[in-house]
């Protein structure tokens, strides 16, 4: 199939724009070498978008050889790390000035509600890019004192070829990865999702804009088992960042070790939310709702397991209830006053279904919800089951989507041990007005990143990642440039004192 390398589309809302539709390579959009494509679908009504060119293993040798030329390059190579910041800061810019276009994508192609992507998506995408900007003259080794006969000191420097998959619930994710990489004079492989690719084509044309010099950034959109999994793979690739599924994060950590890559992964996610008795009631409804509600429930970190202690537990289901039907509106993620658009694609829908179908024949008690929302596109109720057993499908696996589990426990120590009781560990959320409490339980959670009385309102100058099967590594904050650094050890001879009596002798002669 022949495809042009752009496009003039008109997104719902009416926004006008040029989508680019080829393999962004070397500064250039080109086409596949094979000619292979993939057709982007609008969850809200299932109608086709745009169809693209799809990368496959050939492709990323070209964009490895694209990205290592341009890491060896001087141009990129031998910049000041200042002028590497003022890159990054300009290309902040260009998406804060073409933000509503992005936002517009983003919703059309992924389903999540445009007022959202506009003020929290790109909105953080563009503080992340800035942050990075503003760390990239800030990479310091240091000197070790190890005697007078010795200068010992390390430098932190650039990785190399990084290659970066990320995930479709969040495709301006993108600046999380490409931030860090960048400001430590990396080179990137970029690597969108194959449901939600538009956005990060158009961030592309961008990165060229600000100044990038050709091959620092590639973007190889197509489909996971031929380009991600050559990304994974690829020799001339020296790190591998990838966020998403935990069973697809532990293919491409077998992928990376065969030559021993670098690797951060961010993985799936069951996190737990406790509730204790004293705990300001309405707060607490508040923030579960958004913990597990917000995106359609399409994030890693939802709090999608609640524990309520018995004292409060049926009056805390009363008022998530009336949250849920007062706040969670359904409907085209275009209008202004949409809480919740469509999953976003058909299978996703499906594999949600499934798992209210199963929660069902367990016997956890369904509350609210549980059904398809209207006749088109890909839209659910947002489900709350109460009663639920620890060893329940609902409450173990990640479902990914508007589904929470309630369940009461008596004391702190339970509450404890059944948080901790998964596989994963990614967040948690904790709701106590005793502070003491709080900290101590913070302290005792397998988790990567635990809420205070809050859920789900992570900073991009906080460190962000999991433990057990949620992931390894960080992202954001300081923590995430030493995932794109090394560390070089220089070992500097100095040369010896000569001992007083042999200076004295010598002296003599």
């Amino acid at each position: 199939m022949t495809l042009p390398l752009s496009k003039e589309l008109t997104a719902p809302n009416g926004v006008k724009y040029t989508q680019p539709l080829g393999l962004f390579i070397n500064n250039e959009f080109v086409k596949s070498r094979a000619g292979g494509t993939l057709t982007t679908v609008n969850p809200t009504n299932e109608e086709e978008i745009a169809t693209i060119y799809a990368a496959e293993a050939e492709d990323v040798d070209l964009a490895v050889k694209a990205a290592r030329a341009a890491f060896e390059n001087p141009e990129w190579s031998d910049i000041t790390p200042e002028a590497r910041g003022a890159l990054l800061n300009k290309l902040a810019g260009l998406v804060e000035e073409n933000a509503k276009v992005l936002a517009t994508i983003d919703t059309w192609n992924n389903g999540k509600p445009y007022s959202v992507c506009l003020a929290e998506d790109l909105g953080e995408s563009i503080s992340v890019l800035r942050y990075y900007g503003g760390w990239a003259d800030k990479v310091y080794g240091k000197t070790i004192d190890v005697g007078p006969q010795k200068l010992a000191y390390t430098l932190h420097q650039s990785i190399g070829v990084c290659g970066q998959i990320i995930p479709w619930n969040y495709p301006l994710m993108a600046s999380w990865k490409l931030g860090p990489a960048l400001a430590t004079g990396n080179t990137v492989i970029l690597k969108p999702s194959e449901q939600c690719p538009l956005s990060a084509l158009y961030l592309a044309q961008l990165i060229k804009e600000a100044g990038f010099p050709a091959g620092v950034v590639n973007v190889l959109p197509g489909y996971g088992p031929k380009a991600g999994a050559a990304i994974a793979s690829h020799p001339g690739i020296d790190k591998i960042a990838f966020t998403g599924s935990t069973f697809t994060g532990s293919m491409i950590m077998k992928a990376a070790s065969q030559t021993l890559k670098n690797i951060t992964l961010e993985t799936g996610g069951k996190s737990p939310l406790l509730v204790f008795d004293d705990a300001d009631l309405d707060q607490a409804v508040k923030w579960s709702h958004i913990g597990i509600m917000s995106n359609m429930g399409q994030v890693c970190t939802a709090t999608s397991r609640i524990f309520v202690q018995e004292g409060i537990y049926d009056k805390f289901i009363e008022a998530f209830k009336t949250q849920v039907k007062e706040v969670s509106k359904i409907g085209d993620p275009f209008n202004e006053d949409t809480f919740q658009g469509p999953q976003v694609t058909k299978q996703q829908f499906d594999r949600i279904m499934k798992y209210i179908s199963d929660g069902q024949s367990e016997g956890a008690k369904l509350v609210t919800g549980g059904t398809k929302h209207g006749d088109k596109g890909y839209f659910i109720a947002p489900t709350v089951f109460t009663d639920v057993k620890d060893d329940m499908r609902i409450s173990r696996e990640e479902i990914f989507g508007p589904v929470v589990t309630i369940a009461s426990f008596k004391t702190e120590e339970e509450a404890i041990r059944r948080a901790n009781d998964t596989v994963y560990g990614l967040g948690a959320a904790i709701f106590t007005e005793n502070i003491t409490r709080a900290h101590k339980v913070a302290a005792k959670i397998q988790a990567g990143m635990v809420w205070i009385n809050s859920s789900n309102d992570s900073h991009f100058g906080v460190p962000f990642g999991g433990v057990k099967q949620s992931g390894i590594g960080r992202e954001l904050g300081e923590y995430a440039l030493s995932a794109y650094t090394n560390a070089k050890a220089v070992h500097g001879k100095l040369p010896l004192l000569r001992p007083l009596q042999y200076l004295k002798a010598n002296s003599l002669k």
